[in-house]
């Protein structure tokens, strides 16, 4: 399946928009991810809340929020362009904004339900022979999440790579600066002679989402082996 210039143009940008999206998210994911699984504090339902919202919402809505907030003449937008020359809206960066705004909830329920399985026994017995709480997190707690991190990690960068709705509100859909894979496939639709563009998109959609479920497969299960708790 021979793509054109146009067509692997859009499938880079999507690559690099949902990796960027996926390295931006990790620490954050993890360290929310802790939080709601491990403390109780005030507000945490609405924390909880908050992080899941953009499941539920017509994606739209967030891309809409984003632009209202770091457009040009948003209160956050402005103040980036202004001491930091940075503008999100219409252009690559404003791209990762909304996937990783997508991709967020995603990375962070299978993380907290891996920290939510791990035995705090086994944290308690690296501190008591001497390990720090920062220690014992780092060799014990991280380890043992790994499974649900690397789960996170390809559902976040999956769904980075299909998100259409927010960045269409936010960044537009402009070749070679913001047209990923979805919006592309969305263009060619609308072309006359755009449905054989459009299907080998599709396709090759599919073939990613199907290696990235494949890969995330592989990857829990040699987690798992090399942390001794091999599924039967």
């Amino acid at each position: 399946m021979l793509l054109t210039a146009d067509e692997t143009q859009a499938l880079w940008l999507s690559a690099r928009v949902a990796s960027t999206a996926t390295v931006l998210c990790l620490p954050a994911g993890i360290g929310l991810a802790w939080l709601l699984a491990r403390r109780e504090f005030a507000g945490k339902f609405l924390l909880d809340v908050l992080v899941q919202l953009p499941m539920v919402l017509p994606p739209v809505v967030p891309g809409y929020a984003l632009l209202l907030l770091f457009g040009r003449h948003g209160p956050i937008g402005a103040l980036l362009l202004r001491h930091f020359h940075l503008s999100l809206a219409f252009n690559w960066k404003g791209a990762v904004l909304a996937s990783a705004v997508m991709a967020f909830p995603l990375m962070v329920q299978p993380i907290r339900v891996a920290f939510r399985m791990i035995d705090r026994r086994l944290e308690q017995a690296a501190t008591t022979l001497g390990a720090t709480p920062w220690g014992a997190f780092l060799s014990i707690s991280l380890p043992l999440a790994s499974p649900g991190i690397i789960a996170g990690t390809l559902l976040c960068f999956s769904r980075g790579l299909g998100e259409f709705g927010a960045t269409m509100a936010f960044v537009g859909n402009i070749p070679g600066e913001t047209r990923t894979l979805p919006l592309a496939i969305y263009s060619y639709t609308h072309l006359p002679d755009g449905d054989s563009a459009a299907a080998r998109l599709a396709l090759l959609s599919l073939a990613l989402a199907l290696l990235a479920l494949l890969l995330a497969h592989l990857l829990n299960r040699r987690a798992e082996r090399l942390l001794g708790r091999e599924a039967a």
